[in-house]
Formats: structure tokens, sequence, C-alpha cells
């Protein structure tokens, strides 16, 4: 095996992590010597041990000596644990080869230089783009103390995301629906706009073995919630966040008792600031939002600019129909070159169903 086999390895561990350590990296460590592998970890639950003290806690011999392959930059900074680079200097490893560097300020190439301080050989950049990718909503985070946007769109092939009678259970197969879920592990919150509570009243929790239910948020501008929907009967098992302007004391007394969390985020227009909620969100340590709609909701975010990437499951079926909604509302552009203009796309398949994955480029 070479430098690059065991950072792939180290980033399969990492991905153990997901769901677990927002709004921390995820993070994958494998110790080798001799051209053995002695150690392995990963960054396992937020606020416990990091990848590489789990890695040198696991090893079957002495570590002096040996070769550690870490998805990130080390940590060299105190924090709610001590400083990786410091235990890699105290077990006296030799060679330490990364996958990324950390952009945290905290840290930012000076756990390189640490190391290298010491004497260990460092070397950067092996398996990059993969382990860019496995961090892709943690560095737009820390460097944007927002959090990474995902907009989520499933639709026929003709561009619907419901009949013309408002159904849309279910457009997609099992397996498409499934691979929802595991983005909603991988996010700290869910977001969708009051209209999806009142037609579907959903419970957005996530439907997987051993599942971490992310947060769920509802733009509510006139604070419009049912008190008897899913998401307010649950709030206190699930945290639930309202974001309204306009309020009603009583309504927001009986919202709070019932275990909601309601943000304040006003517009001169009367409807929720999405661009003040994500920093609010960013603050309260959200680092990742997936967003499923609806139509609306998709276009006020697109035209405020706060999402980053857009998935879009297409089913091999047609509605039909000019009354029969797509994927994002509004009046829509009117030029051509006005358009919200998408990377190319990652292509995938689920069942009967294809999933593009687009980066939205900045205008």
């Amino acid at each position: 095996m070479n430098d690059s086999d065991y950072m792939e390895r180290a980033i399969e561990l990492a991905r153990n992590g997901i769901g677990f350590v927002n709004p921390n990296p995820l993070v994958g460590a494998v110790i080798v010597k001799d051209g053995h592998i002695i150690g392995e970890g990963w960054h396992e639950r937020y606020g416990e041990a990091h990848a590489e003290r789990n890695a040198l806690n696991h090893c079957t011999e002495s570590p002096e000596g040996a070769t550690i392959y870490v998805t990130l930059e080390p940590c060299c900074h105190e924090g709610k644990q001590p400083p990786c680079t410091q235990a890699l200097i105290d077990a006296k490893i030799a060679r330490v080869v990364i996958g990324s560097d950390d952009p945290n300020p905290l840290v930012a190439g000076k756990g390189i230089e640490q190391l290298r301080n010491a004497g260990i050989e460092v070397e950067t950049g092996i398996c990059k783009e993969e382990c860019d990718k496995l961090n892709e909503i943690f560095f737009y985070y820390i460097t944007h103390k927002k959090p990474y946007v995902i907009m989520k769109i499933a639709m026929t092939a003709d561009g619907k995301i419901a009949t013309r009678a408002g159904l849309s259970k279910w457009i997609t197969g099992a397996e498409s629906r499934r691979n929802v879920h595991e983005t909603r592990k991988r996010c700290s919150a869910i977001m969708i706009g009051i209209g999806t509570v009142i037609n579907d009243d959903p419970t957005l929790t996530c439907r997987i073995e051993n599942p971490s239910n992310p947060a769920r948020i509802i733009c509510d501008s006139n604070l419009q919630i049912p008190l008897d929907c899913k998401l307010v009967m649950t709030a206190k098992d699930i945290p639930t966040y309202v974001a309204y302007c306009r309020s009603d004391k009583k309504k927001m007394e009986l919202l709070e008792s019932r275990g909601v969390h309601l943000l304040e985020v006003t517009s001169p227009d009367g409807r929720v600031n999405l661009k003040n909620l994500m920093r609010k969100l960013g603050a309260l340590g959200i680092d990742s939002v997936l967003l499923e709609g609806g139509a609306a909701l998709h276009e006020s975010a697109l035209r405020a600019g706060i999402v980053q990437k857009v998935q879009v499951y297409i089913a091999p079926k047609i509605f039909g129909g000019v009354s029969a909604k797509s994927g994002v509302g509004g009046l829509g552009v009117y030029e051509v070159d006005e358009a919200y203009q998408l990377s190319q796309p990652e292509i995938s398949r689920f069942g009967d169903d294809v999933l593009l994955e687009f980066e939205v480029l900045k205008k």
C-alpha cells in the first residue's frame, strides 16, 4: 500500500463521524509502522477525542518512528480537547501525511509548522480533493460563520414537484428517499417554509439506523404555524426553531411553552430575511442546512444568495400541466443571462432515479 491507499482508509474512517461531530470537521487517522497498520481512529463525537488521539490510543504497538495519515491538518490549540500536534510529538511520530490544510484561523498552517519545528517530516496534499470534499461543510462554516446550505428538489423529468392537484408522494423511489435521509443525517438542520408545514404536516426526522435527528427550522413570517402540528408537538424532543417577522405575544408564549425556539428576523418587506437568519443560525453553531422547500422558499433562498449546493433528484415520470408546481417558484428571471449559474453536475443513480448535484456559482 502507498500513501494514497492509507489516506483513502483514513477518509473511510472519517465518514463514521457523519451526523455526530457537527460543527467540527470529519477526521480520520491511520498509523503505519514497518508497512503495517498499527492504529486507527476517527473523531467520533463533538467534544470528545480527536482522530489522532483515538488512533494513538488504539495502537497495537509503540507508535515511535511511525507514520500517521490524517485527513485534516492536526490542531495545535487548546479547545474542548488538547492539541493533537503535541500528542504526535510526545508519541515520537516520525512522519505526518496530511490530506487537507485546516482553514480554521486557530490552525491554518500553524499545526504543520509546529510539527516541522519538532523535527517531524510533514507531507501535505495527499488525496487533497477527496479530503477537501469530505469537509466542504466545515470549511464553509469556519470561514464564513454561516451554515452551508444544500437545496434539495425531487422532481419529474418535466421539472414538476407535484401534480396539478398538489400531490407529491411519491415522485422518487425508495433508494432516493433513503439517500435524502443520509443527507439529513449529515446536516445540522432542515429548513422548510410555513406552506410545507400547513400542507404536509411533516416531522422532518432522520429515518435511518442510529439516526441523529437534525434541528428543524421553519420560515414563518406571520407566525401561522399550527400549535397542533407535528413539529410543535415534538419540539421538546428535537430542537425546533421558527423564524418570524410579525408576532403574536400569546402565540409566542404558547409556542415557547411547547419547546419551540423563536428567532425574530425582520425585514422591510415583512418576510424573513434569509441572510440574517443564516447569521443567527451560524452563531447557534448550526454549520449546515438542508433546504427542503417548497418552491417559494427555494426561490427566496436563491435570490438571497444563501445556497451553496443544489441536489436535484429526477424520476422517470412526466406530470405535465401548466398549473403543476416546479421546484423553484416566484416570477422567475426575464432574460436568459439572469439565470442562476451552476457548476457541471456530479451524477449518481438511485434505483430508477438520477441525482444531479451542482455547486452554485456566484455571480
